[in-house]
């Protein structure tokens, strides 16, 4: 079966209030689900490769194909242009986000994943829906502490 992912992360501030929207869908089944969260101090990167993360956490099964949709290079790049193999290899040395990227390892080798770009903010349907999720998130009255993100920064690391 064909679970299409897409994901933004948004951020008012770099650093600053931040959060993720995801849409997952199933299109045989006609089936569609919408994810968000928001966070009081991130970033943007974070934001956006952590909305692939919680997508692919919330997988009941391995045995799909998983088309990821995202606007972010970083997380696209990262993955396909095999970064990530070598950030693992220097063990993260001078990388940012190495709790998130450690946190995704496991999920890309366990799924059969596919990841598109999509160019942000360019009227594609599902990128704005997460968009307006993301920002809505950031903007929320509850908002959750990125609690890696925040002990590095008090820690001079950011």
């Amino acid at each position: 079966m064909r679970i299409e992912i897409y994901t933004d992360g948004a951020c008012s501030g770099n650093p600053g209030k931040g959060g993720y929207g995801i849409v997952m869908r199933v299109p045989e089944k006609n089936y569609e689900k919408h994810y968000s969260k928001g966070y009081r101090l991130t970033t943007n990167n974070r934001m956006e490769l952590l909305a692939v993360i919680v997508a692919l956490e919330k997988l009941k099964s391995t045995d799909n194909d998983i088309h990821i949709f995202t606007d972010s290079k970083y997380v696209v790049d990262a993955i396909e242009k095999k970064w990530l193999q070598n950030w693992v290899k220097i063990g993260f040395k001078n990388k940012k986000n190495p709790d998130l990227w450690r946190r995704i390892i496991p999920l890309l080798k366990e799924h059969n994943t596919a990841f598109h770009w999509i160019k942000g903010h360019a009227g594609h349907p599902e990128n704005e829906i997460c968009d307006e999720l993301a920002v809505k998130a950031a903007q929320s009255a509850i908002l959750l502490t990125d609690e890696y993100f925040e002990a590095q920064k008090e820690g001079g690391l950011f």
